[in-house]
């Protein structure tokens, strides 16, 4: 008869990391740096947490126009970003804060500044403005504009009026670098300022049809959202208003299309 014999063999329940503590310290260290990015996740998350919970909506319509507009900070939450921003933003100089219309070049009537995602640019009134890195305000904001509306936006332009003198002329953003199915979120912080959309067959002395124009009032911390097709349609502006005396920072996120695509 053929007996089998097997050799008994140790076997040996060391770990590699207890074989070797380097291997084990560099685990560790890994160890500690997810725990780290994920209490920095976990408290950002925290601070957009208010901004979660549901909030009433206006639905503002007309024929071709569709809007809604609600109140995303408080008072206290608004001040303070204002602060942060007046803190950060670099304001554009130069040519860049000319216009062409018609041929003919304007001074601004404001303050203007471009941020948004690396590489991107914004071509308006026959001048374009290269997107300046995101500062830490701006990108908190975005960040719950988008939380808000479930959109997402590369770039903002941002506007800023000393006082009501400073104003906005009749116009559509409706540059073809523009994604249209993206809405245009503005959000106001500062002074409270009047703000006019006219429709396109209703403006000027040979206007085709009698359409009377929607005005509102666009508070301290509110966020208009401009969806499609409003600026196919419909013109807006920001008149002057002699009796505001302070200031407004407008800040209008877009999404913009790179190298054609969306």
């Amino acid at each position: 008869m053929f007996v089998s014999r097997s050799r008994k063999r140790s076997i040996d329940w060391a770990t590699s990391e207890q074989k070797d503590p380097f291997r084990k310290k560099i685990k560790d260290e890994e160890c500690n740096q997810e725990m780290v990015k994920e209490a920095m996740k976990q408290e950002e998350d925290s601070n957009l947490i208010e901004f979660l919970q549901p909030f009433p909506w206006q639905k503002i319509e007309a024929e071709g126009l569709d809007c809604d507009y609600a109140l995303l900070f408080s008072k206290e939450e608004a001040d303070h970003l204002y602060t942060k921003l007046e803190e950060e933003v670099v304001y554009l100089t130069g040519d860049e804060t000319k216009v062409k219309v018609f041929g003919k070049v304007f001074n601004v009537p404001r303050k203007l500044a471009t941020y948004g995602d690396t590489g991107l640019s914004y071509t308006y009134s026959g001048v374009s403005h290269q997107a300046s890195q995101w500062t830490p305000t701006l990108k908190y904001i975005r960040d719950v504009v988008t939380k808000a509306t479930g959109k997402t936006f590369n770039f903002v332009l941002i506007n800023r009026y000393k006082n009501g003198q400073d104003q906005m002329g009749e116009h559509r953003d409706d540059e073809r670098e523009l994604d249209p199915l993206c809405p245009i979120a503005s959000l106001s912080l500062g002074a409270a300022r009047d703000f006019v959309f006219r429709h396109q067959e209703a403006r000027g002395k040979r206007s085709r049809r009698q359409i009377k124009p929607v005005k509102l009032e666009l508070a301290h911390g509110s966020l208009l959202l401009m969806n499609s097709p409003t600026n196919t349609y419909w013109y807006h502006s920001l008149p002057a208003r002699k009796r505001v005396l302070t200031p407004r920072i407008n800040l209008t996120f877009r999404h913009i299309l790179q190298d054609g695509k969306k």
